[in-house]
């Protein structure tokens, strides 16, 4: 096994008297492979031992070493191995409910990106991901498509009532775009650095501008601290779309003007004004001149929230 790294502080024991699973002195490989399907589990989603690899939490290690622990008695006694995938004791169903997600997924991935690169293809974009439970092929039906989005600084906002116009185009063809997640190239730092967002980071699929993938993923490299072996983007792009279309720079740089610089702001303050009347007090807003971040759910809160319950239930059953 490769070298391993001391747990995120949030990964740690669930509470004062769990340790039968979680002490620290136990084999690091047996505490990252129970901590990465608990996670999934969350989400219904059994892990191929490929995934498991990729999302081990809190500890690097090579892929023969997850066959090893997995095939000769080493892995943590409450998970089970069924038909290529990893799960909780009793979680079998879980199987079932994936390969149904996927088909859903199958049939969604040419329109994520077919939209993509229309989306890399508007002014000012810079990168476009699928991100969600997409980005997983884990959708039920009637999933909406999400999507992360790099725009050129200071047009943030007139990039996204750009994107906003093509959503509504695309609603009255009964497709459901989410682009909830706006920042611009000088806000690539995520300021939330829990095992959510590293999750998220390290999840999406790029569409358009790799380049500007990589450096985003360069410049949260504290992701690593939880999902050390999650490098690079989870599955091969299909096709880098170019961002540098010569058919945008002509409006890119009437937009660059004064006159543009002034659209953005009353588009700002408009758009700014309408979601805090929304809602004032949603945790996982933000709206500023460098990014846009509409996750009005709290999912982010609500799922390590969920994780920490799952730990607790586990220790439960098996003290």
């Amino acid at each position: 096994m490769s070298s391993t790294r001391s747990l995120p502080a949030e990964t740690a024991a669930p509470g004062r008297h769990a340790t039968a699973w979680f002490d620290p002195e136990r084999p690091a490989l047996e505490r990252a492979i129970l901590l990465a399907v608990a996670y999934a589990d969350i989400f219904d989603y059994p892990l191929t031992i490929a995934e498991l690899h990729r999302y081990l939490i809190g500890a690097a290690a090579p892929l023969a070493a997850i066959h090893s622990a997995l095939n000769h008695g080493h892995a943590p006694y409450p998970l089970v191995s069924n038909d290529g995938y990893v799960m909780l004791r009793g979680r079998e169903a879980i199987v079932a409910t994936r390969r149904r997600r996927a088909q859903v997924a199958a049939r969604l991935w040419p329109q994520a990106l077919r939209y993509g690169q229309v989306i890399a293809g508007l002014p000012f974009v810079r990168m476009v991901a699928v991100t969600g439970a997409l980005a997983m092929d884990n959708v039920d039906p009637g999933a909406d498509i999400d999507f992360l989005i790099v725009t050129e600084p200071g047009r943030l906002w007139l990039c996204r009532a750009l994107v906003v116009g093509l959503v509504r185009l695309a609603a009255r063809r009964g497709d459901r775009l989410c682009p909830n997640y706006f920042l611009s190239e000088r806000a690539l730092a995520l300021d939330e650095q829990t095992l959510y967002t590293a999750h998220e980071l390290t999840q999406m699929v790029p569409i358009a501008g790799l380049a500007t993938y990589y450096r985003m993923r360069r410049v949260n490299a504290w992701a690593d601290a939880f999902l050390p072996n999650a490098a690079g983007p989870p599955r091969q792009p299909s096709g880098d779309a170019a961002t540098d279309r010569p058919a945008c720079r002509l409006l890119e740089s009437a937009l660059r003007t004064p006159a543009g610089g002034w659209l953005e702001r009353w588009e700002m303050d408009r758009k700014v004004r309408k979601f805090t009347r929304q809602r004032p007090d949603a945790a996982e807003t933000a709206f500023c001149a460098e990014w846009c971040k509409g996750h009005f759910d709290s999912h982010g809160q609500r799922t390590l929230a969920a994780f920490a319950e799952r730990l607790r239930a586990i220790e439960e059953r098996t003290r």
